[in-house]
């Protein structure tokens, strides 16, 4: 789950989009509270997450998800999801360091060092748990996203990245229809694909993926047929095509956000700023 992958321009679009309601079950639990994260219902969310874990008490992907909230509710307070910050690169680089809530850090980093023990145990018996893998790949990602966009902290950010696409890798050979895990491959591959030759040939030495082509085909992946990544993925992609002036396609894409999240301003401010 990584803000930084915005820079992309992606070449080719898909002609239609699953609706977003036939993404997300408002039948099952996690489901239930990721609509209400997108939705801005933040004290619903960690309610609803916070029941799961009641009742799976050993389940990682309990206390991932509720970081989640933690984490969108600090983006949604401070602002920093608005398309002008990510469309001019100038305005990204001299970005101010947003001053983050204290308490909800501890919080955001107490659910995440918590899964990751989870995670950590159920791998131990079992190196092939999907969920235990897509715990560890969102709790990585995450950590990413706040140490770029809260924290302006974007070296210790690609860090994070690329731990987060080693273990989506691992997370693919058990099931290579894990569609959320694609995103942090490919963030993985675009990012450290902008890289000059000479930082890439170093990069792969290290074991990182730098095929930036190869990066976006997998970005869009979880924008066509992700499960909880989706709707991020999709904002995000809206903000590549402002960026490739493309305002029909965003225009679409922040539409259905919009109809599928009606709390959440952020949507109609993005359709306003490009009608």
């Amino acid at each position: 789950m990584h803000l930084l992958m915005i820079h992309l321009l992606l070449a080719s679009w898909p002609a239609s989009w699953t609706p977003m309601t036939d993404v997300l079950s408002r039948s099952q639990p996690l489901d239930v509270g990721y609509l209400e994260m997108y939705n801005l219902q933040f004290a619903d969310a960690h309610h609803t997450f916070a029941e799961w874990e009641k009742s799976h008490s050993q389940d990682p992907l309990a206390l991932t998800s509720d970081g989640a909230a933690y984490l969108f509710s600090e983006f949604d307070r401070l602002g920093v999801l608005q398309s002008e910050l990510f469309v001019d690169d100038g305005k990204f680089k001299k970005r101010k360091r947003p001053d983050a809530d204290p308490a909800v850090a501890a919080a955001f980093n107490r659910d995440l060092d918590e899964s990751d023990r989870l995670a950590d145990a159920v791998l131990e018996k079992d190196p092939r748990d999907r969920d235990a893998l897509l715990a560890k790949v969102l709790n990585e990602g995450m950590r990413g996203d706040y140490a770029a966009l809260i924290e302006k902290k974007d070296l210790a950010s690609l860090v994070y990245m690329k731990n987060a696409g080693i273990i989506a890798q691992r997370l693919l050979a058990v099931d290579p229809h894990c569609y959320d895990a694609y995103l942090a491959v490919g963030v993985e591959n675009y990012m450290l694909g902008l890289s000059a030759a000479p930082v890439r040939w170093v990069l792969r030495l290290c074991g990182a993926q730098t095929n930036k082509q190869d990066g976006i085909e997998k970005l869009q992946l979880t924008a066509e047929k992700g499960h909880y990544l989706l709707p991020f993925a999709r904002l995000l992609l809206a903000v590549a095509a402002m960026r490739d002036h493309d305002k029909p396609e965003a225009r679409d894409l922040l539409q259905d956000l919009a109809e599928a999240f009606p709390n959440n301003d952020l949507y109609r401010k993005e359709l306003a700023r490009i009608q």
